[in-house]
Order: structure tokens, then C-alpha cells, then sequence
């Protein structure tokens, strides 16, 4: 359910608390000046009181209760809400002087998948998506999900072109990675054998391995998300070390995947940056020709961890691979679902595309 900004009223203006105090004196006919002895300060700090360019603090509220009359929780109360207005009326200025950055990210879809709340101003939209980022403003979120981050990401004219939507994806990623129950401190050996249990996973449907995919890894201190991608980012997957937390991966994942082989290879795809590639890399997947060493180093690992080397080179050397039969005699001797072979074998140029693919598995996502 996407919730919805309910308008509050403020005044446009509030009165400082020096207006009353000048009021007051009026009335018992004390000059500033002589205020000023009583409560033993300049008179220049008196002036500057009444005009509301100096706060009335704690001490001097006292004095002044002493000397007036009046509680000194009058005078604070009064302080605190003209300070109040002060600074939301400053902050209004400057949310206003930033709608424009409402161009860079996608805040509609944003509001339509709930990721923010539904409102129509403006200037709280752009205090939504920055409350949604984690930023103070525009030029942080430069810093966080730009400069910083989209640095270390391959760089392409997708991603440049999209960089806003990239990084609210990501931004989801890592919030509904907070949600995950409990997440161990990353351990490079447990995360290896959770990789293992997982290949046998790989015959599950959806409804079974989705929930364990994400506990084992969790148990290894890497956090499993699944975030739908944007539209027009043609983003599969994304692998990163999470800043807020000490020593913690994050693999985010789309529910773009059609076919068991497409899914499984990019899962462990991303499970070798982080075994590769480490910290402080930051891997986006997306559909682009320009690949870096590091991907094909992490293709290379996913293809070698579903499919053991020596055990694919036996079976491309046989010649047999154009059979389905021995295609899924294949898998069942590798422990693995016989889609994901076929899958590779196409990728390896050794099956034409539309071959063997009623053996590929349907994903159906909730």
C-alpha cells in the first residue's frame, strides 16, 4: 500500500519572543537600557533580542523570569518556536530551490511501488526522495550514489544515462536488505559452501529455493534481495559491499529472469565479485557489450562453479551435447537442472538458440 503525505499547517509567520518582550516593556515603561543593567548584558544583546537576531537562552529567560515576572519556560517556549519557524521556513527555501533535481530520478515509479510516499508538492517530494536516499540534499546524493558509487560501476551509456533510476534501484536494494532477519559477518569459507548447497538447489522452483537462497547467504554474511528493475536501466543484477554495516555483502537481484539459466549464472555470476573481487568493488549487471576483466573473471567463476571444468570438457569432448537425453543425463550427473546446460552450451556457441529450450525452466515469481 503506498501511503500518501498528509499537508500539516504552518504559520507563514511567527512572531519572535523579542516582540513581547518589547511589548512588555512598553507597558511597565522600562527602557531597553535599563533592562540591560538588570539582567546584567550589553545593551546591544537586548536589542538584538527584540528584533529576534539573538536567541533568548536559558539563562537569560531565568533573568528575565526574575526581573518580569514572567516564566522562564514563557520565554523558552516562545524561542523554541519562533527558531522552529526559522528553520522549516529554510528549509522550505531550499527543497524549493531543488525541485529541479526531481528530473534526474524517477520519482513517479518511485511513488507508485511505494519506495516514497505519495504527495503532489513539489518541494516535499524532493524532501520524500531525499529521506528515501538517506540524504541531506542533492549534492550528498551526488556524493553517496555518483561520485562515490557509480565510479566503481562499469562504466557505459546506459548506466550514465540512467544514473538516478540506478541508484534508487540500489537504494531499495539496500533498504529491504535492513529487513533480512539476521545477517552473520561475512566469511569467505561459509559463503563457499553455502555456493554449494545452493547448485543442488538449482531443480527447485522458485517457491523452495528463493527463501533458502537467501538464508544461506545470510548465514554468510551476504544479504540476497530481489528489487524489480526499473524501466529502461536493463539491469540484472548488482553486487556491492554495504556501507552501513561492518563486513557485509549485498547481491541485488531483478525478477527480469525468464528462464532457470539466466538467473542461476548471473546468482553466481555475482557470488564471484565477491569471492574474486572483494571490497570496495561495486559490480552493476546490465545488458552491455562492453565488458571489464573482472566480468569475464566472474563469468568464468559462475561457469566453473555450476559446471566443474573438467566435467564440462568431458562432456563438450564426447560430441553428444545436440541430445537431450544426454543433455539431462548430463545435469543429473553434475547435480544441476538441465536448462542451465543448455544454457551454456548456447552461450558457448555449441547450440543453436532455439535448440533444447523446452529443457529451460520457467521462473514464476511471486
Amino acid at each position: 500500500m503506498t501511503n500518501t503525505v498528509q499537508n500539516e499547517y504552518y504559520p507563514n509567520y511567527v512572531s519572535p519572543p523579542g516582540e513581547i518582550l518589547l511589548e512588555t516593556l512598553e507597558v511597565i515603561g522600562m527602557p531597553q537600557s535599563e533592562l540591560a543593567k538588570r539582567i546584567n548584558r550589553p545593551v546591544k544583546t537586548v536589542h538584538e533580542i527584540i528584533r529576534g537576531k539573538a536567541a533568548i537562552t536559558a539563562e537569560i529567560a531565568l533573568r528575565l523570569e526574575q526581573i518580569l515576572s514572567t516564566p522562564a519556560s514563557f520565554w523558552l517556549n516562545g524561542e523554541q518556536f519562533y527558531q522552529e519557524f526559522l528553520a522549516r521556513f529554510a528549509k522550505d527555501q531550499r527543497l524549493n530551490s531543488w525541485v529541479t533535481w526531481l528530473n534526474e530520478i524517477p520519482v513517479e515509479e518511485m511513488m507508485r511501488r511505494g519506495w516514497m510516499p505519495r504527495c503532489t508538492d513539489p518541494s516535499q517530494q524532493v524532501f520524500e526522495a531525499l529521506k528515501f536516499f538517506g540524504a541531506s540534499c542533492p549534492d550528498a546524493w551526488q556524493a553517496m550514489f555518483v561520485e562515490c558509487q557509480m565510479a566503481r560501476y562499469r562504466q557505459s551509456a546506459t548506466v550514465q544515462s540512467h544514473l538516478g533510476a540506478v541508484s534508487a534501484w540500489l537504494r531499495q536494494g539496500e533498504l529491504e536488505s535492513q529487513e533480512i532477519d539476521y545477517i552473520a559477518p561475512y566469511n569467505t569459507e561459509t559463503f563457499r559452501d553455502a555456493l554449494s548447497s545452493l547448485r543442488a538447489l538449482t531443480t527447485q522452483p522458485v517457491s523452495i529455493f528463493q527463501q533458502e537462497l537467501v538464508r544461506l547467504c545470510a548465514n554468510a554474511g551476504v544479504a540476497v534481495v530481489f528489487v524489480p528493475e526499473l524501466p529502461n536501466t536493463n539491469i540484472w543484477g548488482a553486487t556491492q559491499w554495504l556501507a552501513s554495516t561492518e563486513g557485509k555483502a549485498l547481491i541485488e537481484l531483478t525478477l527480469g529472469y525468464q528462464t532457470d539459466d539466466h538467473f542461476w549464472f548471473t546468482f553466481f555470476h555475482e557470488a564471484g565479485h565477491i569471492l574474486l573481487h572483494g571490497e570496495p568493488q561495486v559490480f552493476l549487471e546490465i545488458d552491455d557489450k562492453d565488458r571489464e576483466k573482472e566480468e569475464y573473471e566472474a563469468d568464468t567463476f559462475a561457469s566453473n562453479m555450476l559446471v566443474p571444468r573438467h566435467q564440462w570438457q568431458q562432456f563438450i569432448a564426447q560430441g553428444s551435447y545436440h541430445s537431450k537425453v544426454r543433455i539431462e543425463e548430463f545435469a543429473k550427473e553434475v547435480g544441476i537442472a538441465p536448462g542451465i546446460v543448455v544454457g551454456r552450451l548456447q552461450h558457448e556457441n555449441l547450440l543453436p538458440e532455439n535448440e533444447c529450450n523446452d529443457l529451460k525452466r520457467h521462473l514464476e515469481w511471486a
